[in-house]
């Protein structure tokens, strides 16, 4: 189909040339999304920033994955990585030692610079804004508590209050130390912190 000044393009996915479409364009996509989310939070981050910073067209961000809500949910199942792992420490080994493995592994994480940044993004984001809430709750419950609970072998309510007891044990302290920085917990030594929280988190989960 034609005009006076050319063929008309179809409504829809842009071209490479308008939109920046390539090689790499989604990982380039959520690594702006990263950025922005961490800049300037939830709320003021905007698809047309995330568009401009990664080099493409606002609609080949829609393209690859919808709305604001859904970009963000992408950016924290990159960003949370790591710490879906947590299930795994659970289930390597046996029940008596979950707690400390469960501990451990999350302050590892959580003391990793190149996975703290993120997190820290994430989770600020997540305090300030119910929508970016809800997608943090969904992926968190589903990757993490829900992986754990099904590990403790008791009845599905109980399985997931303890392992929601035990999530909100560590959730808790890394806010303190990580986020808000109370001291002395931010400058404690996270081989003393694990001494101590591990058998509260171990009674959380199975109750010895």
């Amino acid at each position: 189909m034609t005009d006076a000044t050319g063929p008309v393009r179809r409504r829809g996915r842009p071209s490479r040339t308008q939109g920046g479409d390539g090689p790499g364009t989604r990982e380039r996509i959520l690594d702006a999304a990263r950025e922005e989310f961490a800049a300037r939070g939830y709320d003021k981050a905007s698809v047309r920033a995330i568009a401009k910073a990664a080099g493409v067209d606002s609609a080949l961000v829609h393209h690859y994955f919808g709305t604001k809500e859904q970009v963000f949910a992408a950016s924290v199942e990159v960003a949370f990585a790591p710490a879906f792992e947590a299930p795994t420490a659970v289930e390597e080994g046996p029940l008596d030692g979950v707690g400390e493995r469960l501990t451990r592994f999350i302050f590892g994480v959580w003391e990793n610079p190149a996975t703290r940044a993120p997190l820290l993004a994430i989770v600020r984001s997540a305090v300030n804004n119910d929508v970016a809430a809800g997608v943090f709750r969904r992926l968190v419950a589903a990757q993490v508590l829900a992986r754990i609970a099904q590990r403790l072998d008791l009845p599905d309510g109980e399985a997931e209050l303890r392992a929601s007891l035990a999530a909100a044990q560590l959730v808790g302290t890394a806010m303190l130390r990580y986020v808000i920085k109370v001291e002395p917990l931010a400058s404690a030594d996270v081989e003393d912190l694990v001494a101590r929280i591990a058998p509260v988190v171990q009674g959380h989960l199975t109750g010895r």
